[in-house]
């Protein structure tokens, strides 16, 4: 059979190899489909490792069962595929809570994927789909809300009670005239895809230095930290390579602050003023001329430079413009605590593809999802929604040196300084440079391999807690 096997970074080749095997406890699944996650780019760029190589990447995976072993499935029952693939006799597994298991493999991590035409599972990772559950994969042309049904491109539609929209939001360079330009990946990057980033990494190896401006074209963006993450690792790479002080770093941002929330704002501006990168707020760009090297505002304000690193304008997907559920950027009004649209009260967005006044970030879609879940079966049950999701963010910055800040608010609370999780101990400083906060992401980086791809419950809570914060 074919399977596209991973060498290590940047070699992926699709090779022929045995067939997997049924056994008493695992089951063979022909595979419908198998999703491209980012922990696979991040394998294909180096950035994060497999447990072996070669390897068949894909844990994303959905299929029909090919042959039960002694499962007791029947042959051809649609099946989706859990991303751990549990021992059976750890304590955890013991309590059936195979979910928890304290042994447990990913799949496609540290055994073989489902970027192949079939895979082995464990019985207990192939979750049945209940009969008259279809498994649609499909290009949406439009949602109808107004006839609760979704319009497939292929012209099928797909009635619906309640539907949940989770379609993210995506970069559009196009949108600046003259960000594309003939000098885009030139001296025009971005680092918000795979691509964009490995292309400016190449660059800055052998920047001489000069003028490098980062701009935000519009809010929101995703991960708002993210271009102050970039510019404080700029500084300490420019340090490393002994150019610092021939590189003059500008950042040029719609807000009239480095970040979105005053009290942040003025922590993260003094931080990045320290460093010497100048903060030009308000500066809402118009366009670029790349000719000449210069970004231009609105107000005709001009900005000079020799490297351009943009947050391009997000949006959300055209579907949500096609079928008018949208705002002018294609988000999904929804009510910011029950995440139902005010217009349609059975229809949900979640993550990046809401409009909310939070945060497009991994915390919050992960936070939202915690919160919403039980309320939903709540509201199919005929129970009126809670109010259950706060907006609560939780993020860890970098900020070069060996040393990170965190931040952590909601709707109602901005970022404060204080210590975290435990009041007064820590040991993570909130709003303050320190060595425990590196160490707290870089532990994070271990807690999403170990325990957000098991499915194991985060200690965090959902809902923000004021406990360790003081006024500032």
């Amino acid at each position: 059979m074919r399977a596209l096997r991973f060498h290590g970074p940047g070699e992926l080749r699709l090779e022929d190899v045995a067939a997997p095997q049924p056994s008493s406890d695992r089951v063979v699944i022909a595979v419908t489909a198998c999703g491209v996650c980012g922990s696979d780019l991040h394998f294909l760029d180096g950035t994060a490792r497999t447990g072996r190589v070669p390897i068949t990447l894909g844990h994303e995976i959905a299929g029909v069962v090919d042959d039960p072993g002694s499962s007791g499935i029947r042959p051809g029952t649609a099946v989706a595929v859990t991303v751990g693939a549990s021992c059976g006799s750890c304590r955890r597994c013991a309590e059936g809570r195979p979910n928890l298991c304290e042994r447990v493999a990913v799949i496609g991590i540290h055994v073989d994927g489902g970027l192949a035409d079939a895979v082995s599972v464990p019985a207990t990772s192939a979750l049945v789909i209940p009969a008259g559950v279809d498994l649609v994969m499909s290009d949406i042309d439009k949602v109808e809300a107004d006839h609760n049904r979704v319009r497939l491109a292929d012209g099928r539609t797909l009635p619906y009670d309640f539907l949940v929209i989770a379609t993210g939001a995506h970069t559009h360079p196009e949108q600046t005239p003259g960000m594309v330009d003939g000098e885009w990946q030139r001296s025009i990057f971005e680092f918000y895809t795979i691509d964009g980033a490995l292309a400016l990494a190449r660059h800055l190896r052998s920047w001489g230095g000069g003028r490098m401006v980062v701009n935000v074209v519009e809010n929101p963006i995703k991960c708002p930290v993210a271009p102050l993450e970039f510019l404080m690792l700029a500084d300490w790479f420019f340090h490393e390579q002994g150019m610092r002080d021939r590189v003059e770093i500008s950042y040029a941002t719609p807000l009239p602050g480095a970040f979105t929330k005053p009290i942040a704002s003025k922590h993260l501006g003094d931080i990045l003023e320290e460093k010497g990168v100048r903060v030009v707020p308000e500066f809402l760009i118009e366009r670029v001329e790349p000719a000449d090297k210069k970004i231009i505002a609105y107000d005709e304000q001009e900005l000079d430079y020799d490297l351009l690193v943009t947050v391009p304008l997000n949006m959300g997907d055209d579907m949500v413009k096609r079928s008018e559920l949208g705002d002018a950027l294609n988000f999904i009004p929804v009510d910011p605590y029950t995440l139902v649209s005010p217009s349609h009260p059975n229809l949900f967005a979640l993550g990046d593809a809401a409009a909310l006044p939070t945060s497009k970030a991994g915390s919050v879609a992960h936070f939202a999802v915690e919160s919403f879940s039980d309320n939903f079966v709540r509201y199919i049950d005929g129970l009126e929604l809670r109010p259950t999701f706060d907006g609560h963010a939780n993020c860890f910055i970098e900020s070069g040196f060996g040393k990170g800040l965190l931040i952590d608010f909601n709707y109602e609370v901005e970022p404060l300084p204080g210590r975290y999780p435990l009041p007064g101990v820590g040991p993570f400083t909130l709003l303050q440079e320190s060595e425990a906060n590196h160490w707290g992401k870089m532990m994070f980086r271990w807690m999403y391999w170990n325990i957000l791809l098991k499915g194991q419950e985060m200690p965090l809570p959902a809902r923000m807690t004021m406990a360790g914060k003081w006024n500032a």
